[in-house]
């Protein structure tokens, strides 16, 4: 029975089991400052990096080399944290969609293998609340942020881990909406304390959140994607809101200030929409906002969601586009369209289906 003035949910709160806090996921500097609160020696903490991240240990018993009371102590404190995905979906062309559990919620991840590649597609938030006309998690809205744990746990836990060479974070949700988590991940996935990737192989996506776009370019050596998808700013508003607090110029301007003269690789995404970005006109003035800029554009194929008024551009006009482009000296690629049978191509991760419901109380 609930107590006096307590409400139903109050009550159910109240029974659940306090969850630890999960170790995995944290950086060094953090568990350096774990270990000096336990009164632990400070290459403490350089072995617990090395089991959570180089050894991937499911346990504290697993780390041997830790004493057996330190290894309890943790256990009673902790969890490791780093969990497998709870189903996959396979696509004919061999990609694969994750479902992975993360803040009482779910995220997807895609493994993309091609010949002489494999790419992961990871998430950083559980939905989005950008509200892209184009995307199928907008259409889900905003649940919540990832931790940057529950950031690497994909990669982490996936298993072709070892085939990855590539990390896009394209996945669910805006990265730079969850800037500190990301950062975090990032610097666990590049560290050589962590899992040691190269920044060069890591590819950070985003519609322009510029005060976060600056701090990442200052933070992290990953590279750059900006979702552009249409040049004019009028035509660009109808797609993604986003373009009301930061106009595409400014983007381009705060880019320009952070990443000229510097070795650092930007790419824009470009999603082709049938007789809405897809002109002459549209390329005449991709080339002249992008001028200057060492980049490089995806032209990507639109995958069409339910109750969109939006179709794909046909395969000869994404072509055509491509060619005038490149004429004008502009670094463009078709990209490939992959795992659409299964809802992993892009704009197409959601998991609004599986959203647990709140509680009712009665």
């Amino acid at each position: 029975m609930p107590a006096f003035g307590d409400s139903g949910r109050e009550a159910r709160d109240r029974e659940r089991p306090l969850l630890k806090e999960r170790l995995f996921g944290k950086t060094k500097g953090e568990i350096a400052s774990i270990v000096l609160e336990l009164g632990r020696e400070p290459y403490t903490a350089a072995q617990l990096c090395e089991w959570l991240y180089k050894k991937r240990a499911a346990s504290f018993e697993e780390m041997t080399n830790l004493p057996k009371e330190l290894r309890a102590q943790l256990a009673s404190l902790f969890d490791v944290g780093a969990l497998g995905p709870d189903r996959v979906s396979v696509s004919a062309d061999g990609t694969k969609k994750y479902l992975f559990a993360a803040s009482g919620r779910f995220v997807e991840a895609a493994f993309i293998p091609e010949e002489r590649r494999a790419t992961l597609c990871l998430s950083t938030q559980v939905g989005c609340k950008m509200g892209c006309l184009f995307c199928m998690t907008a259409r889900q809205g905003f649940q919540s942020n990832l931790t940057a744990g529950e950031i690497v746990n994909q990669y982490a836990r996936l298993p072709e881990h070892d085939e990855i060479t590539n990390i896009v974070y394209m996945g669910m949700g805006e990265p730079l909406d969850n800037l500190e988590p990301v950062l975090a991940s990032l610097e666990i996935l590049t560290a050589d304390w962590g899992f040691a990737l190269s920044p060069e192989r890591i590819t950070v996506s985003t519609i322009g959140i510029i005060p976060a776009m600056i701090e990442f370019l200052a933070r992290s050596r990953c590279h750059l994607a900006i979702s552009l998808h249409n040049p004019f700013d009028d035509e660009r508003r109808r797609l993604m809101p986003v373009e009301h607090v930061y106009p595409m110029a400014d983007v381009l301007a705060g880019l320009r200030a952070s990443v000229v003269g510097r070795r650092r690789r930007v790419s824009f995404e470009y999603i082709m929409f049938d007789g809405i970005n897809d002109t002459p006109r549209h390329a005449k003035e991709l080339v002249r906002i992008l001028h200057g800029l060492t980049c490089r554009v995806n032209l990507i194929r639109y995958h069409s969601i339910p109750g969109s008024p939006l179709a794909p551009s046909p395969d000869s006009r994404m072509v055509e586009f491509e060619q005038r482009l490149k004429q004008s000296g502009v670094t463009t690629t078709i990209r490939k369209s992959r795992g659409q049978d299964i809802q992993a191509a892009c704009g197409l991760l959601s998991t609004k289906a599986l959203l647990a419901p709140e509680p009712v109380d009665y």
